[in-house]
């Protein structure tokens, strides 16, 4: 599997984010969506949000490929018709190449490539 972190904005406005939400909560999303999504090789989608900033965390198989999934979505009309309603609640970031909604967020530090030399000393203080 392989985790991938996306960022986007919605437009600050408490009335559409609770919308937005909304249209996240269980049943909300089209079948069809949820069917691109899995058929696309994503094992596991989140979204978080903190103010207007959400952030996506995927999971996804081998099979996932980021330019077949454009493709297919750009040729299925459920997909179309969902980003056309997500759009009027999103903005993208400021520094956003045009046409780009959600960018992947680069990774700069994981625990797993910190190990602790030795049991005693700064790296160990939990503070």
């Amino acid at each position: 599997m392989t985790r991938h972190v996306l960022i986007l904005d919605l437009k600050d406005d408490p009335d559409l984010i609770a919308r937005y939400e909304a249209y996240h909560r269980p049943g909300g999303v089209p079948d069809a969506v949820l069917r691109s999504i899995r058929d696309a090789g994503i094992a596991e989608m989140e979204i978080h949000r903190s103010g207007n900033r959400l952030v996506m965390v995927m999971e996804t198989t081998a099979a996932f490929d980021p330019a077949a999934k454009a493709a297919a979505d750009a040729a299925d009309p459920a997909v179309v018709a969902w980003e056309a309603l997500m759009d009027a609640y999103q903005q993208r970031l400021p520094w956003a190449p045009a046409g780009v909604k959600w960018l992947e967020a680069e990774r700069i530090f994981a625990l797993s490539q910190h190990p602790i030399a030795g049991s005693a000393g700064p790296a160990n203080d939990a503070h």
